[in-house]
């Protein structure tokens, strides 16, 4: 019998039987771990993880294909939930609506590991009041070319402004490049208000550290600086919650800080085998979280005394569409991110002599969200490149279209 194939495994949880099927089945290759394993690493840190994740709706993100094959998105519940799985039913932006999961226990955690998803991707709503958000999400997202000390440099710039508006930040890595701070706040404004406010406090942690941090939204402008992604506040987005294992070789995981431990700590150090372990000696640095819920007023204020974010200009064409201020090349969209990296190195090996000029921050590849996953879109900033000597917008390498056949209701088929 291969390991994908092995009997189930029916588990006990709290009362509450969870079924997991192939739990012998390899999830990372290169540490070994099982699926059985992923679960058992939820449920020793199960107080934690739902500190961040439980009594919220929830998109699924599953790895049905394992860790090197795109996931797919999945906003509406299995029909088949047990009655240990609530339910929320949410309103999205494009005007259709979903009803989602909500978990609340640790028997919910198992059951959406079986679903084969890795991390767990719940929005900044309660169930019980889905139109105002309790948690504002600072994501600090590091260019190419950024190291770990430049992202923790920006973190204190963060801490700082939120201290003077009366709010705390409870720091996590993203399991990826970057760092989380998430701010508990009462849940009084909605959506649109709570983006401005995140807004706001990335432009002043621009203003305080220029150069090290960014709110620039449009990705080429950038440059090698820590983007700080207010827009992870936008209604219909979620980020990866604490304690959640991420996609990686290593099975990282969005690890939960002291602050005290912040500039020491590298975010390789936390995966599914060393922070049970660390859970059990030191608990959740995040434990006081929910104790520490303050009001947006000071950030809004600071949103007056700012004034509008400047707007990016629009082109002249009558289409209404953010026109950059950079030389822009598109390279290829992808339907994978392999297959986005190959289109890349294609690219470059015909043009050797612009790539040598190229800054880090000069490469964008982009992970876009389709209908139910993601795609990719390849493009090349040329501003260090002298002009004469720039290579001209050429037919896309790769050109997949990710709306291809999907409909909406009052829209044409199509992008």
């Amino acid at each position: 019998m291969t390991p994908a194939k092995s009997e189930a495994e029916i588990l006990d949880i709290g009362g509450n039987e969870v079924r997991i099927s192939s739990p012998a089945k390899i999830v990372f290759p290169e540490a070994g771990i099982t699926k059985l394993d992923v679960v058992r690493y939820y449920l020793a840190v199960a107080d934690g993880a739902l500190r961040g994740a439980g009594g919220r709706p929830m998109v699924l993100k599953r790895f049905p294909k394992g860790i090197d094959q795109e996931p797919f998105f999945q906003k509406r519940v299995p029909e088949n939930h047990p009655d240990f799985i609530d339910t929320a039913t949410l309103q999205y932006a494009r005007g259709t609506s979903a009803e989602e999961a909500v978990i609340r226990d640790a028997a919910g955690l198992a059951w959406v590991v079986n679903l084969g998803c890795l991390d767990l991707n719940p929005h900044p709503v309660r169930a019980e009041d889905l139109d105002h958000p309790d948690e504002l999400r600072i994501d600090l997202d590091p260019m190419p070319g950024v190291d770990w000390s430049q992202i923790v440099d920006v973190a204190f710039v963060a801490r700082d402004v939120l201290d003077e508006v009366g709010l705390v930040g409870w720091p996590k890595t993203s399991g990826s490049r970057g760092m989380h701070i998430l701010v508990r706040i009462a849940p009084e404004w909605d959506y649109k208000q709570v983006r401005l406010a995140a807004e706001t406090l990335a432009r002043e942690v621009e203003n305080r550290a220029p150069g090290l941090a960014t709110a620039r939204w449009w990705k080429e402008e950038r440059g090698e600086s820590v983007f700080v992604d207010f827009n992870q506040n936008a209604k219909d987005r979620t980020v990866a919650s604490a304690y959640s294992i991420r996609p990686l070789p290593d099975a990282r995981v969005s690890a939960p800080l002291d602050w005290a431990e912040v500039r020491d700590r590298r975010p390789a150090e936390f995966t599914v085998l060393t922070v049970p372990a660390r859970y059990a000696e030191v608990g959740d640095p995040h434990a006081g979280i929910d104790d520490a819920v303050g009001t947006l007023d000071g950030l809004l204020r600071l949103a007056e005394e700012l004034g509008p974010a400047e707007k990016p200009p629009r082109g002249g064409d009558g289409s209404g569409r953010r026109q950059s201020t950079m030389p822009l090349i598109e390279i290829a969209r992808t339907k994978t991110k392999p297959e986005a990296l190959d289109a890349l190195e294609e690219w470059k090996s015909s043009h050797a002599s612009v790539v040598a000029q190229l800054h880090p921050a000069d490469v964008l590849i982009d992970g876009m969200r389709g209908s139910s996953s993601l795609w990719y879109r390849v493009r090349v900033n040329l501003q260090h490149v002298p002009e004469s000597e720039r290579p001209p917008q050429q037919e896309l390498l790769v050109d997949y279209d990710p709306w291809e056949g999907k409909t909406w209701p009052g829209a044409p088929p199509g992008r």
